[in-house]
């Protein structure tokens, strides 16, 4: 990258809130820096690496030391949670826009990309799950390039040839959705073999979602926070204690680590 962008990538403001750093980015100025970042991103070294935080990953983030150190190696992370973004009102020196919802930063990527040329490789989920997903997004972007496509459920050989694949195919942009903290593991064991890969960004259920399986809540469950009070209603039995344990943690940490 060139040294105007490497002070203008540097530049980025931060917050705190709930113990990690959090670019003060909306979704379209995050989506034009995905699109600048990973087409000027000089090859040969590993790619840079985006991920998101939401109350579940502040909460799991300040229990488990590993996953701390796999976040915290990001090169930037957004607030994928409106209570973030709630918090950072109440707490930090500057508020964070708005929520950069994956979901939604998807969207916004995907509609630059098809006028740079900016190429994607969808990579996790199941096999079906991807391939629902992979269609409808060349249905609803036609001119966009994936240059390749996989499902996330590879080990041994076959994993080692996947990732030999993605970077001979170097795409712009890998969307890697394998849940936390699988995604991110992912990141810290392969990136330094996609030298060719212009950025990583972690992406949790996004493939679930383009696939149509799952839906959004409501535009005003969103805007109030209760986004996850849909999840589980939609999926009580795998989301209800997830979120009944995270959930006090994470306002506990916003309210006292935040800057």
């Amino acid at each position: 990258m060139s040294e105007a962008f490497d002070a203008a990538f540097a530049a980025i403001p931060k917050v705190t809130v709930g113990g990690l750093p959090i670019a003060v980015l909306d979704r379209a100025e995050t989506a034009d820096w995905m699109i600048r970042a990973a087409r000027e991103r000089r090859r040969g070294r590993p790619p840079l690496y985006l991920t998101s935080a939401n109350g579940e990953v502040l909460a799991r983030v300040a229990a488990e030391p590993e996953l701390a150190a796999l976040v915290q190696a990001a090169d930037q992370i957004v607030a994928d949670g409106q209570p973030l973004v709630v918090a950072s009102r109440l707490r930090c020196r500057t508020p964070l826009p708005e929520r950069v919802a994956t979901t939604d930063l998807f969207h916004d990527v995907a509609r630059r990309a098809e006028q740079t040329g900016t190429t994607f490789y969808l990579y996790g989920a199941t096999a079906e799950e991807n391939a629902r997903a992979v269609a409808n997004v060349r249905r609803a972007y036609p001119r966009l390039v994936i240059a390749g496509h996989s499902h996330g459920f590879l080990a041994g050989e076959a994993l080692e040839a996947k990732i030999a694949e993605i970077d001979a195919l170097a795409p712009d942009i890998l969307w890697l959705a394998m849940g936390v903290p699988h995604e991110q593991r992912f990141v810290a064991r392969h990136g330094d073999r996609l030298t060719h890969v212009g950025m990583i960004k972690t992406s949790g259920g996004l493939f679930n979602f383009l696939s149509g399986t799952n839906r959004r809540a409501p535009q005003w469950m969103q805007r109030a926070s209760l986004e996850w009070a849909y999840r589980i209603w939609l999926e009580p039995r795998r989301l209800f204690w997830r979120y009944a344990v995270t959930n006090p943690k994470a306002i506990y940490l916003m309210a006292r680590r935040s800057a």
